[in-house]
Order: structure tokens, then sequence, then C-alpha cells
């Protein structure tokens, strides 16, 4: 399968989709065709463990890497995570399901793309017969970063430096990325928020100045973030094995519509669930939850985008954002892959800080999206009442999901006509990776420190401590480089030399 710009130009393989990030002219690589998952093939999944529904999966999409070798890297990249299944399904209640998407070596759901991207662009290179030194450049709201640091630790031929907002993140996540071991890994703190640093890097990913710099001293640009569609599809597969799993525990039968909530801020993780449903997955509704920021509420109910807006620092700091880039993509599907007016609007988001949609347009992504947010307290309460409900202690990020997904199942019930459908809540962290904000949701209290508020939820929930998060309690930090966001290209040149 090739792939093109949601901006127009040539097709390109899938190979050199994943090497480049990100197209000629700023755009985002999508599939020529989105590939079909027939009923069959579905059901053959049901019998499938996760590495198998994986690599089948990314099959669809990469089809000139051996199928054979897909499942060998998927099962070698799902072997680190804790537990025997990498992405279990839990049932809270009738109805109600968790996907935890945390048991990967950084306990967030980035891990479940970026424990395969390695290989992806190892592969690609070598297909391409790519000889030079490969630079990953990542922008990253927490969890992006310490999972491509981590992915990438001392890999041959590759560079990996991430790009944090120095105020905008956890301490958790702070310490996670300027703890990472490797040789070939830079961990950086810019002077300002994520859309910030977004900007800056995508600036250096249009510049062929930059690129030309970088070229004479042979490296290439490559990108981890969700941007790049290597990045996307391993995400697509954890709905497909999600909605295997209600199947095959009787909760469901095949052909069943299913719902899910997502807690979203770039986009790149709900928008993996709608082209899962435009495969073919039997998805209902796909609940887009936002915190405080909530621009992508705003344009999934008024069909204006405006991020000409105040920006907030919640205990959700992964979705702090308000350029949500994946949603570039969605605009290029539901205009009809109309190239000319994605790049319209995308100039009108430059340029004036907000672009508008069509009536019809508006109306289509309504049949597919919910779209709501949740306050700082209604966060706190949700977490607080989750765990009182259940015993389950959820993060804040999955907090504001939750939220989002109970107002949507309220409103679901006042309609007569609606048949039952089973809410799956995308759980996207652990609770130890933010335990300030979640001791505080649990308590009512303040904790400075984030290992004694690991130590408190523990005594309170006993839900077990992931291993990496312990280890780091020993770990002093090896990057404290903070810039602004204009010195961040002189910061690259700086680390590859």
């Amino acid at each position: 399968m090739n792939f093109i710009s949601t901006r127009g130009g040539e097709a390109v393989s899938a190979a050199e989709a994943i090497v480049r990030g990100m197209a000629e002219g700023g755009g985002l690589f999508v599939p020529e065709t989105i590939p079909a998952v027939s009923e069959g093939e579905l059901e053959e999944m049901l019998g499938m463990n996760y590495p198998e529904r994986a690599a089948f999966i990314l099959g669809k999409y990469f089809g000139e890497f051996p199928q054979e070798e897909l499942l060998s890297e998927a099962e070698k990249a799902y072997a680190r995570f804790e537990g025997e299944d990498a992405a279990p399904l839990v049932k809270i209640e009738d109805g109600l399901f968790l996907l935890e998407l945390f048991h990967g070596p950084t306990c967030a759901f980035k891990d479940m793309a970026l424990s395969l991207l390695p290989y992806l662009l190892r592969k690609s290179c070598e297909l391409l017969g790519i000889k030079e030194q490969i630079l990953i450049l990542a922008a990253t709201s927490g969890d992006t970063g310490k999972a491509a640091l981590e992915a990438f630790a001392d890999a041959e031929r590759v560079k990996v430096a991430v790009f944090y907002p120095e105020e905008g993140v956890s301490k958790m996540q702070k310490l996670q990325m300027t703890t990472q071991d490797g040789g070939n890994v830079d961990a950086v703190g810019v002077k300002g928020n994520f859309d910030d640093c977004q900007s800056a890097v995508k600036k250096i990913f249009r510049s062929r100045e930059c690129r030309d710099k970088l070229k004479e001293r042979g490296v290439i640009l490559s990108s981890a973030n969700s941007i790049n569609i290597g990045r996307l599809v391993p995400q697509i597969a954890y709905y497909f094995s999600a909605y295997c799993d209600l199947v095959t525990s009787g909760q469901i039968a095949a052909g069943d519509l299913a719902d899910f909530a997502v807690p979203t801020g770039n986009f790149g993780n709900i928008l993996a669930g709608y082209y899962a449903k435009q495969m073919g997955l039997p998805v209902g509704t796909l609940v887009c939850a936002s915190n405080r920021n909530n621009v992508l509420t705003d344009f999934f109910r008024k069909g204006t985008y405006d991020k000409k807006r105040t920006f907030y620092r919640t205990m959700s700091p992964s979705m702090d954002i308000l350029v949500s880039s994946n949603l570039e993509r969605l605009l290029f599907e539901i205009s009809g892959r109309d190239s000319a007016l994605t790049v319209e609007r995308m100039k009108a988001l430059a340029n004036a800080g907000r672009y508008s949609i069509r009536a019809e347009e508006l109306k289509a992504l309504s049949q597919t999206f919910f779209a709501g947010y949740a306050s700082e307290e209604d966060t706190v309460e949700c977490v607080y009442e989750f765990f009182e409900e259940f015993n389950y202690p959820l993060d804040t990020h999955t907090g504001v999901a939750m939220h989002v997904a109970r107002t949507y199942c309220r409103k679901r019930a006042e309609d007569v006509n609606a048949e039952p459908r089973p809410m799956v809540v995308v759980s996207t962290a652990s609770p130890y990776k933010f335990p300030q904000a979640v001791y505080y949701a649990l308590t009512g209290n303040d904790v400075k420190d984030s290992f004694k508020g690991i130590k408190r939820i523990h005594l309170i929930t006993a839900m077990k401590v992931p291993e990496s998060l312990k280890a780091l309690r020993y770990k002093l930090p090896r990057f404290k480089t903070v810039i602004p966001s204009d010195k961040i290209f002189e910061e690259v040149l700086n680390f590859v030399g």
C-alpha cells in the first residue's frame, strides 16, 4: 500500500512515509485507501493473542514488511509489558469496561506503538537502502517523550531528541525523561507549553534549510510523534483487540456495536479508533474527552476550530494541547479527501488561528463522534467517586474520559429508541505516573514528593506499583537543559554534533 499527504503530492511507500514522518509541505501521510477487515477476518482475530492481532492490522497497512517479521517483532515488543496481556480489557460492571494501555515500560499508552517503531524504522531504512544516521525529533506533553527515549535508547544509527514544556509535565514524567539511560538520547525542557514545542518541531520538519543542514552532517529527520504513520497504525490494533475481547468474553455478539471513550489531546489515539471503524470494526460512537483545554469539544459541537483561547495547565497535562495535529487527517477524510481544502484550512489556522467546516461535514462527524470535557473539579470528583464505588484508581486523564463517558451514557439513556451498547473507556496511564494529582483526587490532601505520593496511593488502593517507576527513586537526572522554543534547532545541531 502507498501513502499520500493530506496536503497533496505524490504517493510514497510505507517505508518512506515512516522514515520521513511528515510529508512535504507539512502534510500528514494517510493510506491511499483505507484497508478493510472482513467479518471472516474479524472472526479469525477472536482466537489470536495481542501480538498476533497487532501484526495482522500492521500487515493491512505495511504490506511490504514480511508478515512473519511483523509477528516476531510484535511478540518481542509486547513481551516487555507487565502481565500476560499487553492490552487487557477489564470489566467494571455490566456495560462498562476499561481498556488498560499502561502496562508497558513507561506506564502509558504510547508504549503500545513506540515499542514497535524501532523495528518499523529500521526495516524501512533497510528497504530504502538508507545508510545515514536517523534523528528522531519529538515534541511531547510528557508521555511520548519517555516512550520514544526508552524505545530507541542505544539503537544503532539513531539519535533521539525530545522537547517538553518545562512547567507543563508532571514531576514523574519529567523524572522519567531526564533520567533516561542511553548514549544517543537527549531530553530538553522548553520555556512555554506543548503547542510551542510542537510548532517549533514542525517548523524544522517543514524547513528545507534545516533538513539540508542536518543532511550535511549525515543525518535524516524522522518523528516519533503520532504525526508519523508508523506511530498511528499500531494504535488501531488495540481497538480491534478490545472488541474481540468483548466478543470472546460473551459480553456482545460479533457484529454488535461498541462505544469507546478516549482522553484526547493531539487526537492520535481517538483517530486510530476512527480508522478502525472505517476498516469495518463495529464501532458505535467515539467519545472525544477533553480537559479544561476544550478546543476539540467546541469544534465537534460548533464546527469551528479556534486555537486563540486561554491555555490552562491542568492535572491531566498530557492533554494540555490547543493545536491537535492529527485532526488534520480527520479533516482530510471528511472533506472527501480534498487536499486543497485541507491546505486552505491549515493556512487559516496558522494565519488567523481558526477555521470552520461545512454544515454537512459537521453533521457527518456527529454520526461518529460525541465530544465533552471535564473541569478540574469534575476530574477530581470522578476519580474519587469511581474509587469509592469500584475500588479502582483511575489516573487523571482516564478520569476525564470516564466523566465524559458517563455524560454521554446518561444522554444516550434518555433516548428511548437507543439500544444498550457497551462502553469501553480507554485508560491511557497508570495512576502512579501522576501520583500527586491522583492522591489529591482520592484524599483531598497534597503531597509534594512524587514517591511519597506513590507510597500513599499504594497504601490506599493496594494496586501494584510498576517496577519502572519504583526504580526512578534512585536515579539522578542526566538532562537539565532548558531553552526558549526558538532555540530548539540550535539545540538539535549541538546534539547531533
